[in-house]
């Protein structure tokens, strides 16, 4: 397989999202182009993983870039909403480590011993009722934020305040499940590591 894994079709996109995350870093002063850059970069997260799919083309790297690319893009907007949103951009590249470090490109599907509430979060990749309110939040929350805070919701889409209100709530308690995860995450790793380490001190 070698370096040609980096020329399959989904890390082209993969790619190609990078520099969507780049243009709309650029943008972010103009929301019209912000918007759209960003949109679309997120959209397709979801074209690459089906792609892999369809063409046989699943492998590590583009399970990682996937990964990192989704870390760039959210780091960007939560840095741009505020001044402590480089926190919410840390710990999720701390989950980041934790899950590709130990249980690499199949870290969805690792998770069988999990507490059932985390289970339930995790089950069939992310698409189920639930897991779907928890990635929304994670990816759609940010969006929605900038949107509340340039005016979007209310100049382009006449949006009422109680609805920016409700989806602020709805998307914020799916980030909010989204995080009870990523602390089981980074919990889980600990212990892996320190049961390491009482392995180690008991062999000397």
């Amino acid at each position: 397989m070698g370096l040609q894994v980096l020329l399959y079709w989904p890390n082209i996109i993969g790619y190609i999202r990078i520099g969507l995350v780049l243009a709309a870093w650029a943008a972010s002063g103009t929301p019209a182009l912000f918007v759209p850059l960003f949109s679309v970069s997120t959209a397709l997260d979801g074209v690459d993983g089906w792609l892999a799919r369809r063409l046989g083309q699943s492998s590590r790297f583009g399970a990682w870039l996937d990964v990192v690319v989704d870390n760039m893009g959210r780091g960007m907007l939560w840095s741009l909403l505020f001044e402590w949103g480089w926190l919410v951009s840390a710990l999720e590249w701390c989950v980041f480590v934790c899950n590709h470090n130990t249980r690499g490109d199949h870290w969805k599907d690792s998770f069988t011993t999990s507490p059932r509430f985390i289970q339930a979060i995790m089950a069939n990749g992310f698409r189920t009722p639930l897991g779907t309110w928890v990635v929304s939040g994670l990816h759609c929350l940010p969006l929605w934020l900038y949107g509340c805070q340039c005016g979007l919701l209310t100049h382009w889409l006449y949006l009422p305040s109680w609805i920016q209100t409700l989806g602020t709530l709805l998307l914020g308690a799916g980030r909010l499940l989204a995080l009870s995860a990523e602390i089981w995450c980074v919990w889980t790793h600990i212990e892996y590591l320190t049961s390491d380490e009482e392995l180690e001190g008991k062999k000397n």
